[in-house]
C-alpha cells in the first residue's frame, strides 16, 4: 500500500486513472474511502488522488505529532511527491483547511478549487459570527442523540439508511487521539484572511447543502463572495455531505468547473 513518510506520520494515499491531477481532501467524517462515488466518474479523464489525512483511516501518526497543524503541509508534500506541476483541488468540510491554505500559498499551482460545505481556514468577523451563532443553534449532540450522524443529516438517514450506515462505518475508522478536541483545533487554524482569499485569481466553486447542520451555508456563500469570480451553488434538500448524498449533482457541478478550466 502506498504511504508517504512525513514527520511522525505515514500518510496513506491512492492514485487512480490518468490525466491532469485531481486531488480530493476529505472531511472529519471520512478518509480516502469517502470518494468512492467520485473516483469512478473522473478517473477516465483525470489522475484522481485520494488520501487519508493524518489520524484518519489508514494514515497513522506517532504520539505527540503535529496533528491538524500539519494538514496543509501534508497536502503540499503529497503533491510534490507525486510530481504534479499543477493540481485541481476538491475539498469537503475539514479538507477545506488544507486546500484553501495551499491555494493561498501556491496559487500558481492550483488550476481550480472546489470548496464543498466548507469555509476552510477563512477567518473574518462576519464568518466567525456566522459559525458561532449557527453552532449554538445546531449542537451536534442533538443529531447524535437521534442516532443520526450530523454530517449526513436527517433526510439522508431517513431516505437512504444504507448510505447513512456506510458513512458511519467509514467515519469510525478515525484514529485521532481521544483527548484531541478537533473542533477547537480547527477553529484555531482559521488564519486565512479575507484579504488573502481576495487575491486568488483561479476558478473556484463553493457549494453547500441547504439543510446543512454542521456549517452555515451562509459562511460558504461569504467565502465565495470574497474570491473574485467564484461561484456559489446552494444544493436543495442536501445536508453537509452533498458529495455523498447526491453524487450525480456533485459530480456534475465539479465537471462544470473542470470543463471551464481544461477546455481552455
Amino acid at each position: 500500500m502506498p504511504y508517504l513518510s512525513l514527520d511522525g506520520c505515514d500518510l496513506y494515499y491512492e492514485t487512480h486513472g490518468s490525466g491532469p491531477a485531481l486531488v480530493f481532501a476529505h472531511g472529519a467524517g471520512g478518509n480516502h474511502l469517502s470518494w468512492w462515488q467520485q473516483v469512478p466518474h473522473f478517473r477516465d479523464r483525470y489522475t484522481c488522488v485520494t488520501f487519508a489525512q493524518r489520524g484518519f483511516g489508514l494514515s497513522r501518526e506517532a504520539e505527540g505529532g503535529r496533528g491538524p497543524d500539519a494538514f496543509a503541509d501534508d497536502l503540499a508534500a503529497l503533491i510534490d511527491q507525486l510530481g504534479f506541476a499543477d493540481v485541481r483541488l476538491v475539498a469537503q468540510s475539514m479538507g477545506g483547511w488544507a486546500c484553501l491554505t495551499y491555494a493561498v500559498r501556491q496559487p500558481d499551482r492550483v488550476k481550480a478549487l472546489v470548496m464543498a460545505d466548507t469555509s476552510g481556514s477563512l477567518t473574518s468577523p462576519e464568518c466567525d459570527r456566522l459559525i458561532r451563532e449557527f453552532r449554538a443553534q445546531h449542537p451536534r449532540e442533538a443529531s447524535f442523540a437521534k442516532g443520526i450522524h450530523p454530517a449526513c443529516g436527517e433526510r439522508l438517514a431517513r431516505e437512504q439508511p444504507a448510505l447513512h450506515f456506510l458513512y458511519t462505518q467509514v467515519s469510525d475508522l478515525t484514529t485521532l487521539p481521544a483527548d484531541l478536541d478537533l473542533g477547537a483545533k480547527l477553529a484555531a487554524l482559521r488564519t486565512t484572511t479575507a484579504e488573502q482569499v481576495a487575491r486568488l485569481s483561479l476558478p473556484v466553486l463553493c457549494l453547500a447543502g441547504e439543510e446543512d447542520v454542521v456549517l452555515p451555508p451562509a459562511a460558504v456563500e461569504l467565502l465565495a463572495s470574497l474570491i473574485p469570480g467564484a461561484r456559489y451553488v446552494p444544493v436543495p434538500k442536501a445536508g453537509h455531505s452533498v458529495y455523498w448524498q447526491y453524487p450525480e449533482t456533485f459530480n456534475r457541478l465539479v465537471d462544470g468547473l473542470l470543463g471551464d478550466v481544461d477546455r481552455g
